[in-house]
């Protein structure tokens, strides 16, 4: 009996995992998305100059910046790589969260920015919605959970012989007789 309870606890408790993993996804994706709309909102003055004067090439205008005597545009020049790297990555996070809901996934789980990770993370409460896939990942990671230890409890078992039945040797059966 206390055997399914124990199945009972671990599908709970994966249910509720599992719950929180489309939670977290949304979570980055929206991070992504306002550190993204904040990064091109700090180009966007840039963006206007390279477009009057460098046709809209911003590489340019950082070289025009570099090429400058002025110490004041060298330091604006290095500003300005700065945004722009963080533009671009920002920009390939925010386009990995563009795709179907397992892309997604595993974007998180593999190849996610590691501070913006993070900052997820540390930012992150619990959640549990009530959506379709949702419940699908509830489901499926209950399931799994379940499913991991149960085998892993039965192999144990089975390994230091705990519930195997023992045979009696014939010539000790005979012998009490």
């Amino acid at each position: 009996m206390f055997r399914h309870y124990l199945r009972l606890v671990l599908f709970a408790l994966g249910l509720l995992l599992g719950v929180q993993v489309p939670g977290f996804i949304n979570d980055y994706s929206q991070r992504i998305e306002a550190h993204w709309q904040e990064s091109e909102q700090g180009l966007k003055g840039f963006r206007e100059t390279a477009k009057n004067f460098f046709k809209g090439d911003l590489e340019a205008l950082v070289a025009h910046y570099q090429a400058s005597d002025d110490p004041v545009f060298n330091s604006d020049a290095d500003s300005l790589n700065l945004l722009l790297d963080r533009s671009r990555l920002l920009d390939g996070e925010w386009r990995a969260m563009q795709g179907p809901w397992y892309a997604k996934a595993w974007h998180v789980a593999s190849a996610a920015d590691p501070e913006l990770l993070e900052e997820t993370y540390q930012g992150y409460r619990y959640q549990v919605l009530l959506a379709p896939e949702v419940i699908a990942w509830g489901i499926a990671c209950a399931l799994l959970l379940a499913w991991l230890v149960e085998c892993l409890l039965l192999g144990a078992g089975w390994t230091l012989g705990v519930g195997r039945k023992h045979k009696i040797i014939q010539h000790e059966q005979r012998h009490w007789r």
